[in-house]
């Protein structure tokens, strides 16, 4: 099956939401992913396979030169196809002609192989406060 990306593309906040809570292990939580995008993202990239979600990834900015992926989630059943470097590739070069000179992400360890070596992240020193 073909796999289709689509930067800004209008989706669902239902499939959002169902994909959201499959992917990072919660249920649907009603939130409303089409206002928040509008109000905070410089873009997202939606995966599309027959008219289907399949893969979903928000790209906040600063609004300047940085950039950061948030919540790249692809359904489980369409894992390990290369669905989320497909997102995170279209991320990036969405980010780049938008004249962001830096894409951020942070992740948990697990997912290390597939940032830097599947998508080309390079590792850096970074600090986080939990709120």
């Amino acid at each position: 099956m073909a796999i289709s990306y689509e930067w800004r593309g209008e989706f669902d906040n239902a499939a959002v939401d169902a994909l959201h809570a499959e992917g990072f292990g919660g249920s649907a939580s009603g939130v409303d992913w089409v206002a928040r995008v509008r109000r905070y993202s410089l873009g997202w990239v939606c995966a599309w396979e027959e008219g289907d979600l399949v893969g979903f990834v928000n790209v906040v900015w600063d609004g300047g030169v940085h950039a950061f992926v948030l919540d790249t989630v692809v359904a489980g059943g369409r894992r390990r196809a290369g669905i989320g470097a497909g997102l995170v590739a279209e991320a990036v070069r969405r980010a780049r002609e938008a004249g962001c000179g830096w894409l951020h992400v942070d992740f948990e360890e697990d997912l290390r192989p597939f940032y830097l070596d599947a998508c080309g992240f390079r590792p850096t020193a970074a600090g986080l406060i939990a709120l």
